[in-house]
């Protein structure tokens, strides 16, 4: 009943303040607005390669944005649905988004906000922006290409009035559609040859558009004519099946047969070259085409230079009849390239049905004609999870080349993995058959594996006391003798905009966020801002002393303001001190049992280091409350004890062995004060020569699973109540929290 009226009384002054305009509605629409890590259902990647910051996008609307230094910023979308797109506008400062319901979005990355949207008419199935600008492309389920722009003053998305059918190309390229085939991919071409390109190098006027059934062609947009085209025709194709070694089938190379192409229906595309002169495509029954789209030819004598068989060459990862479709397709140029087609290309998809599911890495040779293509090595990346997507990220300051890319991988559920592209391009020198290299995890802000977050606190700092807080955490930090666990991992990303605040000589800590974990050890963040930095890494292990269980997981934490005492419990009992301040103390240490007290040297420091373990139990620690003042500590066990220790002598004062008969464990204690009863009066002249009684005392309210809840005195551990209380069902006790003082 309490409870019901209470939040009666809450709900009914929620509405009170609402009519008085106090709140608004949107004030009680509780929503994330900052997130650490991978999302676990992240399923698409963009990366702007000069800002050198990556999107993550994600089933349910919400699109992650990672940069350096700790910089992560979330995205949330007003529709929880599905992205099908997320791209950069590249060194723009603006990330575009496309939903299932083809709704396009514009995001403000510095405002990191939704600044625009623009619904689509008709089903969205290709979409691309042009390398430095606001224009874009996008093709739809009826085969028509439109260009759209973002206007950055009006914040707003422009249709321009410029389209190109699917019945156009088919009547340039005479072949026929039986209906109307959807656009599955748009390419701009990286660099366009001409005067017009000499005069904006940063445009790109041709664009390659690619139908289901199987056409692509390559469109001039200012000519408004196709320059190349590619499929349904009767062509001499070179099949060429690279072994999972990494060595080509010479017997296949040999042999060359006709193929009929028409209705091969296209899954996945991209430019193998960087000046866009080769095309690669990846169709559903695993076969990969080589397209050269370098020999243009005249309006007149189009269709004689698209139909020679010199122009397209096949590929095959696999020579099983049965193949999975080709779902990625990603070219990397080499750094030691002759020409600008040779490099490697990463595939998803083609090999035998049933086969482990891999990322491949072919890397290809062309021949000086570009007639042929031969694969120098492969090597197949054991992902591990289910593919997600994947994103090549260039060398910082090289654009449209790609040389030494990196790659990042992302896997379900919300596995980001980083391969360095010094050890994918030496894959090409190495002789063994088998080649292998190992990824690079998400340095996450905060770890939430390996190890594992077993408890973790959110604390704010009382007023007052953020100078000292500041002055203790900059003075930890300055010492550099404790590092982030992300140190050392190299990381690619290096963009965004840190907080103004963050960047101030005069900011004050207010709130700290503090995590155990599995292996013991305990990490302390600065959280006053959004951009969490990390302050300090405790091991777990007591410096030159064997104590035996610390390294046991972390089940509890309490921190005090007053004392900048932490005390950390574990699953054997343990329960560590530690100060940050440092060894103020001489550098003593204090191993305390229920029955004795040890004293160690030790090395002084400004390190903060454990000064004290209490071993008074072997049961699990379920609950620490520091006093207000911080002078004492009260620990809660599973196994029913409760033990109060001194903060300023490192001593026990006393423990509770049998608070509840069935040894019901610990759930919460809180500690208040009380007035006391046996105060002296003002007015008693007896009392007058005798040391006067605190008009108040520590009380400490004890809550079990069982729900029973005691009432203890806090100096002395002799119970105030006469019996617990307990609720008149029999009930397991969640939490417990003392409104007011008594």
């Amino acid at each position: 009943m309490f409870a019901k009226r209470l939040l009666h009384k809450v709900a009914h002054n929620s509405q009170q303040n609402l009519k008085q305009g106090n709140l608004t509605e949107t004030d009680l629409d509780l929503r994330i607005s900052v997130h650490y890590g991978i999302p676990s259902t992240s399923s698409l990647l963009a990366f702007d390669p000069i800002q050198r910051i990556l999107a993550i996008g994600t089933l349910d609307g919400r699109i992650k944005v990672i940069g350096g230094d700790g910089i992560e910023g979330l995205l949330i979308s007003p529709k929880q649905l599905p992205f099908k797109n997320i791209e950069f506008l590249q060194n723009q400062g603006y990330l575009v988004s496309i939903l299932n319901d083809n709704d396009i979005q514009v995001w403000n990355l510095e405002r990191r906000g939704l600044v625009c949207c623009l619904q689509w008419e008709t089903n969205i199935t290709a979409f691309a922006a042009i390398h430095g600008s606001n224009f874009m492309y996008v093709g739809d389920e009826y085969g028509l290409m439109s260009v759209i722009k973002y206007n950055v003053e009006e914040e707003s998305l422009l249709q321009f009035p410029y389209h190109v059918s699917a019945s156009t190309i088919s009547d340039v390229t005479e072949f026929p559609f039986l209906d109307d085939q959807p656009i599955v991919g748009v390419l701009p071409q990286p660099r366009s040859s001409g005067n017009r390109q000499d005069k904006f190098p940063l445009y790109s006027f041709q664009v390659l558009i690619a139908y289901q059934n199987g056409l692509v062609a390559l469109w001039d947009v200012i000519d408004s004519r196709v320059v190349f085209s590619g499929g349904g025709k009767d062509l001499q194709l070179k099949d060429e099946f690279i072994e999972p070694s990494g060595e080509t089938n010479e017997d296949s190379l040999e042999h060359s047969s006709k193929h009929q192409l028409e209705e091969k229906e296209i899954s996945a595309l991209c430019w193998a070259s960087s000046s866009g002169s080769i095309l690669a495509v990846g169709y559903v029954d695993g076969d990969i085409l080589f397209w050269n789209t370098s020999s243009s030819a005249s309006s007149k004598g189009q269709q004689q230079a698209l139909s020679s068989s010199k122009n397209v060459v096949k590929l095959q990862l696999s020579s099983a009849e049965r193949r999975l479709p080709v779902i990625v397709l990603q070219w990397s140029a080499s750094n030691k390239s002759r020409n600008d087609c040779d490099g490697q290309l990463f595939i998803y998809g083609g090999d035998e049905i049933g086969s482990e599911e891999v990322l491949t890495v072919l890397t290809l040779e062309w021949s000086s004609g570009m007639e042929s293509v031969r694969c120098v090595s492969r090597t197949d990346l054991t992902l591990s999870g289910s593919f997600a997507d994947m994103a090549l990220v260039p060398s910082a300051w090289v654009t449209g080349s790609n040389k030494n890319a990196d790659v990042f991988v992302l896997t379900s559920p919300g596995e980001l993995h980083f391969y360095d592209g010094v050890s994918l391009s030496s894959l090409t020198s190495q002789e063994e058959k088998k080649q292998s290299i190992s990824a690079v995890e998400f340095p996450a802000v905060i770890p939430v594996s390996d190890p594992t977050i077993t408890v973790a606190k959110f604390i704010k700092v009382p007023l007052g006391k953020n100078s000292d807080i500041s002055e203790e955490i900059n003075s930890i930090m300055r010492t550099g003798s404790i590092s982030s666990p992300a140190d050392g991992a190299k990381w690619p990303l290096t963009g965004g905009v840190p907080s103004q605040l963050s960047t101030s000589k005069n900011k004050k800590t207010e709130r700290l966020y503090l995590a155990g974990y599995s292996d013991g050890s305990v990490r302390i963040w600065d959280a006053t801002l959004p951009v969490l930095s990390f302050v300090l890494l405790l091991e777990g292990q007591v410096q030159s002393i064997e104590v035996s269980g610390s390294g046991a997981p972390i089940s509890e934490l309490d921190f005090c303001f007053l004392t900048l005492s932490l005390a950390v419990g574990n699953e054997c009992g343990l329960v560590c001190i530690y100060n940050l301040k440092g060894c103020l103390d001489g550098g003593n240490f204090h191993f305390v049992t229920d029955s004795k007290h040890e004293v160690h040297s030790l090395s002084q420091g400004k390190e903060v280091q454990c000064s004290a373990v209490f071993a008074l139990a072997t049961s699990p620690v379920q609950t620490l409350e520091f006093v207000h003042s911080g002078a004492k500590l009260a620990v809660g066990y599973k196994c029913g004890r409760v033990a109060v220790v001194d903060m300023s002598s490192l001593s026990v004062v006393f423990l509770l062995n049998d608070l509840s008969s069935s040894n019901s464990p610990v759930i919460s204690i809180s500690w208040t004060e009380m007035a006391n009863s046996h105060s002296p009066s003002k007015n008693s002249e007896t009392n007058a020569s005798q040391p006067s009684l605190n008009a108040a005392r520590e009380v400490m309210f004890i809550l079990t699973k069982d729900a029973d809840i005691n009432v203890i005195d806090g100096s002395n551990g002799n119970s105030i109540s006469p019996r617990p209380g307990n609720l008149k069902k029999k009930s397991i006790a969640v939490s417990m929290y003392v409104i007011g003082k008594y």
